[in-house]
């Protein structure tokens, strides 16, 4: 499995816009450091007590993305460090990462994660639930958190057509919250086996882990 061949093939084919994550879960840091050593600053990572544990061995420079399911709880162990949450799908959840940034004296970048898929096993809010709070009192009074854009992931099928009506739900869906809050810049989809459908769709972030690092055990 050679890493920097993998991540200069998805670098060349993706446009200039598109930000690449390295999603770095489960990989020793021995693998996350052959694709540092090629370039590949942004990784992302599902378990936040994984991510604190590389975090504390690897370089500095590095922007740790938090992908995966947040519970509240552990905020306190990522606010120090991270760059982005891609996984908020609630506003108690928000409230959490804006106290937790705070006491760190820092504003933590944040995406909504909106429900596209059909599948009962994905996490996330329904478009006017996140319409709403991005217009509520409660959420401008929030200090510590600035919501960049909308995550999304689409249903585990090979159905391309039911794919690309999801990934367009969440396009569609970024392009109303920017009527709100115009900054809005970052659509987060699409993953190793979907992400240039995901491009297509107007992705402007990709997820990437096993067509770089290779299958997960």
């Amino acid at each position: 499995m050679n890493i920097k061949h993998n991540l200069n093939k998805i670098k060349q084919s993706i446009p200039k816009h598109v930000t690449l994550v390295a999603v770095s879960k489960t990989k020793p840091v021995s693998d996350l450091m052959e694709a540092y050593n090629a370039g590949q600053r942004i990784f992302g990572e599902n378990k936040i007590q994984e991510m604190a544990d590389k975090y504390q061995e690897m370089p500095t420079d590095i922007k740790w993305h938090m992908i995966g399911h947040v519970q509240r709880n552990k905020v306190k162990y990522m606010a120090e460090f991270v760059d982005l949450i891609h996984g908020v799908e609630s506003f108690k959840l928000l409230k959490e990462i804006d106290k937790q940034a705070k006491k760190h004296d820092r504003i933590i970048d944040c995406l909504l994660q909106i429900k596209i898929a059909e599948e009962d096993s994905k996490f996330g809010m329904s478009p006017s639930e996140a319409s709403t709070i991005l217009q509520s009192e409660d959420f401008s009074v929030l200090k510590n958190v600035n919501i960049i854009g909308v995550m999304g992931m689409a249903t585990f099928t090979d159905n391309q057509n039911q794919i690309k009506q999801e990934f367009d739900l969440l396009k569609s869906t970024f392009d109303t919250l920017k009527t709100i809050k115009p900054d809005l810049s970052t659509i987060s989809m699409g993953m190793s086996g979907d992400y240039p459908l995901a491009i297509d769709c107007g992705s402007t972030m990709i997820r990437v882990g096993s067509s770089i690092f290779g299958t997960r055990n």
